[in-house]
């Protein structure tokens, strides 16, 4: 009986500590993101590659589409989810290091390649991350929030840090991930065992396509998120490609910590959503996090003059409604479509769709815009021009999401 008690008194001590052994490995996951990506495009334009932005943007989501799907497979039917991350971590580190040699010498090709090498570690851990949380925690809709709010703080701060430390512009914000990556894989390997849920079953060609998560496209309701997923992407694409470029051209100054407002609103938002799961329900939250980038553009296209300059950072603030309320509320949502056998490919399914094809089409379609409009004639109105574009897609998307998603929440 004594044994007994003892045991149940070292899983709650356990159950205590998961939330903030979980909150760590986001926030280390988005210090490392956040302390680079930021303010890549004007560490290229201060190395004479500012018209290479678009195509360095596009890096990272070519690595979403070419690896999450084979690393979710892994996860689902071979190796534990934690032990997976460290390894792709300790990669990504090695190849940072050797990326500021690349922009110091001026060599766009080599540095594309090092950014998609390293992308194609680093992407994957975004549902490596989720995946371990949603498998450790009980009650993911009230607790994942809690747990991801930290990885919003995360990117807070390193955008502080380098803003701060006066990096923003040089090389030395990949030294920083670099070595932040190496921590994180070393965190990896003691965080709570996530096993392959299929471990043992037998491989079918079907697996290597991750043909079970493709299936729950049948799903009508699934298969209407996740295509507004994509194309909502699109206009996000355009904002982590081009809002810091945009903001210097507007004439702000410290612009990693003026773009760290941003998560700092994230911060709020998060915290609320398993109170507004309740009352709204996830169409109405994915609904409005999408119509927030309708708005948040639109104060862009309007906010560059002096007098205006509020709108601006009324439009960095709304990134946590943007961001929260449809990115973090669908990958909780993903989690109750998925079946347990199949949560690791389906959180990769995700963000191949998002951080995949959606942010490749945006960084490429935002890279013509700003060529043909901003390149060489940064004014306020081609500006205006270039942020009213995105912003029109979506208030379309968010029209067809209204219409055509049903779905009830007390279904699953």
């Amino acid at each position: 009986m004594v044994a007994t008690t003892h045991g149940a008194g070292n899983a709650g001590t356990q159950q205590r500590l998961l939330v903030p052994r979980l909150s760590l490995m986001m926030f280390m996951q988005f210090f490392i993101w956040g302390s680079w990506s930021v303010t890549l495009g004007l560490v290229m334009a201060r190395h004479n590659m500012s018209l290479l932005i678009g195509d360095a943007f596009s890096a990272g989501p070519i690595a979403s589409i070419l690896s999450p799907f084979v690393l979710g497979m892994l996860v689902d039917r071979f190796f534990p989810s934690q032990k997976v991350m460290a390894v792709m971590n300790l990669a990504g580190a090695v190849i940072l290091w050797f990326v500021p040699a690349a922009l110091v010498a001026e060599n766009g090709a080599l540095l594309i390649a090092l950014l998609f090498g390293y992308t194609l570690c680093f992407m994957p851990t975004l549902a490596l991350s989720n995946n371990i949380a949603f498998h450790s925690l009980n009650s993911s809709d009230k607790s994942f929030p809690v747990v991801r709010v930290f990885g919003t703080i995360g990117w807070i701060v390193a955008g502080i840090f380098i803003g701060v430390v006066g990096i923003s512009d040089s090389t030395s914000v990949f030294t920083v991930a670099a070595l932040c990556s190496v921590a994180l894989a070393i965190y990896s390997l003691t965080l709570p065992h996530t096993p392959a849920p299929a471990k043992g079953l037998p491989f079918r060609v079907r697996d290597l396509f991750c043909a079970d998560a493709f299936a729950l496209l049948k799903i009508r309701h699934f298969f209407i998120f996740s295509l507004c997923a994509m194309l909502i992407s699109i206009p996000l694409g355009t904002y982590y490609a081009y809002t810091a470029s945009w903001l210097a051209d507007a004439g702000v100054t410290n612009v990693s910590t003026v773009m760290s407002f941003g998560q700092m609103s994230e911060i709020f938002f998060m915290l609320v959503i398993p109170f507004l799961f309740r009352r709204l329900g996830v169409k109405y939250m994915l609904l409005a996090g999408m119509v927030a980038w309708f708005v948040r553009y639109a104060l862009f296209a309007m906010g560059m003059g002096d007098e205006s300059r509020a709108l601006i950072y009324l439009g960095i603030l709304l990134h946590g409604v943007c961001y929260d309320f449809f990115f973090v509320v669908g990958f909780i949502y993903t989690d109750r479509i998925a079946g347990e056998k199949v949560k690791g490919q389906a959180q990769s399914m995700i963000v191949m769709f998002t951080y995949g094809i959606g942010m490749l089409l945006g960084s490429q379609i935002s890279g013509v815009l700003y060529n043909s409009l901003i390149a060489g004639n940064g004014t306020a109105q081609n500006w205006a021009i270039f942020w009213w574009i995105p912003a029109a897609a979506a208030a379309a998307i968010a029209i067809v999401f209204l219409f055509s998603f049903k779905y009830r929440d007390e279904a699953v």
